[in-house]
């Protein structure tokens, strides 16, 4: 019974938050500091949520083939290269250090 409490007060919460989104005047959102603020804030989450998959595993902070594969993206990104090297770069840096037991 706890799990459909949980489900209810999360639905509600939900709608809560998407009416106090309609209500916001208009006139605050066309601030300059707010549009600077929408525009920055989706970077910053997913910074912060690759930041949370790389270096944590549940409540442990861990440095693994992860990172590199992540460091590996950062080179990529910094040479300039397409989204898709970016990725593949990552990707086969991180498999090829698991492969190897890192």
């Amino acid at each position: 019974m706890n799990v459909w409490i949980a489900i209810g007060l999360t639905v509600v919460g939900c709608y809560a938050v998407k009416l106090a989104g309609l209500l916001v005047p208009a006139g605050a959102l066309e601030r300059p500091a707010v549009r600077k603020l929408a525009a920055l804030l989706p970077v910053a989450l997913l910074a912060a949520l690759t930041a949370q998959q790389t270096f944590a595993t549940g409540q442990e902070l861990v440095l693994d083939a992860r990172a590199a594969g992540l460091a590996a993206a950062a080179v990529a990104l910094l040479l300039r290269a397409p989204f898709l090297v970016v990725v593949a770069a990552a990707v086969l840096v991180t498999a090829g250090l698991r492969a190897l037991g890192g």
